[in-house]
């Protein structure tokens, strides 16, 4: 468990705890029809079964906390795009092609304004991940939102869907050791870690949205903590469609490096030997709140955002593909026979 985020609020280990009450009830649901769910629960995405060889993907997930530096900062324009992204980068991770999400908006009030710049970051996301955004949901609960400051709260998160041939789907069953990692350059903390993050930026170091550390190299600290989340829908997309074999597909989110465990950890391993540079808000965090870099890695991605698993003969091959859409990307480790281990240089983590 990563004592400093727990520190900070939030206890991983008791979270995990919460979910898997949650899930071993939602499990035992009876149903008059046979399950149409394709792949366990714990991946990514859910498959389920349409028709013949034809899979919908689907996750849903949230923007988290980083909602509190877009109020404090007055910056809304581009959480929009973090909601697609969170959702959007899980569902191709089981091998689906996006095709749309729908909202959830909870707001403290019904700001006309507020609502059409959260709106424009929605819209550029959409565009990015080539999905359609059909519809969504607007509540009022002043009762439950509160802002930062009020009464500018709200809460946004998605639902996205995805098609995928049954097929075809991936899921990491297919990785061997000996595998090469191909990591994808993240721009920066994403959307995950964040209540850990604003409480080293401004509890402990007493720094303002405004201010600019020297690791920030002339950035504020609010462009960094706001800058959004990366699509990689595109290039993954164009990689499944190549004659380049993929084995596993991950989201680097909440969790780090421990997300690459849900691609077969339970008989496998994950080498990063060698790694894509950090951003500077990752070296500003660790060197003001003094984290360890067992607990960097274990809670931030790090500068990798997403990870291709590829037969080593074929890595290159995938870098150059994936790195015309994001420049950076690169081969950074192997698959190993170590189950449930994943290491990084100096690190070692245990899932």
């Amino acid at each position: 468990m990563s004592d400093a985020y727990a520190a900070a609020g939030v206890d991983t280990r008791q979270a995990d705890e919460a979910v898997g009450a949650l899930v071993d009830v939602l499990r035992t649901i009876e149903l008059s029809r046979p399950s149409a769910s394709v792949i366990p629960s714990g991946h990514y995405a859910s498959v389920l079964r349409v028709a013949p060889n034809l899979g919908i993907a689907l996750t849903t997930d949230g923007v988290g906390s980083k909602l509190v530096v877009a109020e404090q900062a007055d910056r809304l324009e581009t959480v929009g795009i973090d909601c697609i992204a969170m959702n959007v980068n899980d569902v191709v991770c089981v091998g689906a092609e996006p095709i749309a999400m729908v909202d959830y908006l909870a707001v403290e009030q019904a700001d006309p304004r507020a609502l059409e710049r959260i709106a424009l970051g929605l819209k550029v996301g959409a565009q990015q991940a080539n999905v359609e955004i059909p519809g969504g949901e607007l509540a009022v609960l002043p009762e439950l939102i509160r802002g930062h400051p009020s009464p500018h709260g709200f809460d946004l998160c998605g639902t996205a869907i995805g098609t995928v041939a049954l097929d075809a789907i991936v899921t990491g069953g297919d990785a061997r050791p000996g595998d090469a990692l191909v990591g994808l350059p993240s721009s920066g903390l994403h959307s995950n870690g964040y209540t850990l993050a604003r409480r080293v930026l401004s509890g402990d170091a007493g720094l303002g949205l405004d201010d600019s550390p020297p690791e920030l190299g002339g950035r504020t600290v609010a462009d960094a903590l706001l800058e959004p989340t990366v699509i990689y829908v595109r290039a993954i997309v164009e990689l499944l469609k190549s004659d380049v074999p993929v084995r596993g597909l991950a989201h680097i989110t909440g969790g780090g490096l421990l997300n690459l465990l849900r691609l077969g950890g339970e008989r496998l391993g994950f080498a990063v030997e060698q790694p894509l540079p950090a951003p500077g808000i990752c070296d500003l965090l660790a060197r003001v709140g003094d984290i360890p870099p067992a607990e960097m890695w274990e809670v931030f991605n790090m500068g990798c955002g997403f990870v291709a698993i590829v037969p080593e003969g074929r890595a290159g091959d995938a870098a150059a593909l994936l790195g015309a859409h994001h420049p950076g990307a690169a081969r950074i480790g192997t698959v190993t026979d170590r189950p449930r281990h994943v290491s990084a240089p100096g690190v070692e983590l245990v899932g």
